[in-house]
């Protein structure tokens, strides 16, 4: 008698129950092609000038700033150009402008450090305390400050603990640490914040405006 010998992967095509059900391919394209434009049209289309991207609306709403005008931000103690501890208690009872920007040596930095260096006056005029703050180490501030005679603190917030605390917004989606300026007043309450990152000088010309005022 002749026998009929079925290798293993024939088994399942034999039985009703496993066979798969044909769905139309068109069946769940639409489904699909939505799921991606969804997900990845930001992605894929970052250079388009359309305010609608997916993409970055969303990576817009997430930069929110922790600290607000009419707040009293965090404290904090860093060092300064000189490696000094230096606390923003210490500026108590007089006004302080509290400015961030990327990093010593940048021409933008540079130029809104330059800026501030040159109305100095104008701030001590108004009673106000200037202080600039990085990510740099004390060495590249002093560097950074003898090179442009910046006659005021730098401090070094390596790791961006303070940026952070203070909810510093970045900029080209958070890659590059942001350019933002705070006044407190005498009180060490915020009275402005200011970000501009492509116009560095502004930040000096909204800053006096508002110690004209307080």
């Amino acid at each position: 008698m002749a026998s009929v010998s079925l290798h293993k992967h024939y088994l399942p095509s034999l039985l009703p129950s496993q066979k798969p059900t044909k769905t139309p391919p068109s069946a769940n394209l639409p489904t699909l092609s939505k799921s991606l434009q969804s997900q990845f049209h930001g992605l894929r289309f970052s250079c388009s000038t359309s305010p609608s991207i997916p993409f970055s609306s969303r990576t817009k709403t997430t930069i929110v700033a922790k600290v607000n005008k009419g707040q009293v931000p965090p404290s904090f103690t860093l060092k300064d150009q000189d490696g000094r501890p230096v606390s923003l208690s210490k500026f108590k009872g007089k006004p302080v402008v509290v400015y961030f920007y990327p990093a010593d040596e940048t021409p933008g930095c540079t130029k809104q450090a330059c800026a501030f260096r040159d109305s100095y006056e104008k701030f001590k005029k108004a009673g106000a305390v200037v202080v600039g703050i990085s990510g740099d180490n004390p060495s590249s501030h002093k560097a950074f400050a003898s090179k442009y005679r910046l006659p005021f603190t730098l401090l070094s917030d390596e790791g961006n603990k303070v940026r952070k605390e203070w909810g510093v917004p970045g900029d080209f989606f958070g890659s590059l640490p942001g350019r933002q300026t705070y006044v407190l007043d005498k009180n060490g309450v915020v009275q402005l914040i200011y970000n501009n990152q492509f116009q560095p000088e502004k930040h000096i010309d909204e800053t006096l405006k508002i110690l004209q005022s307080i």
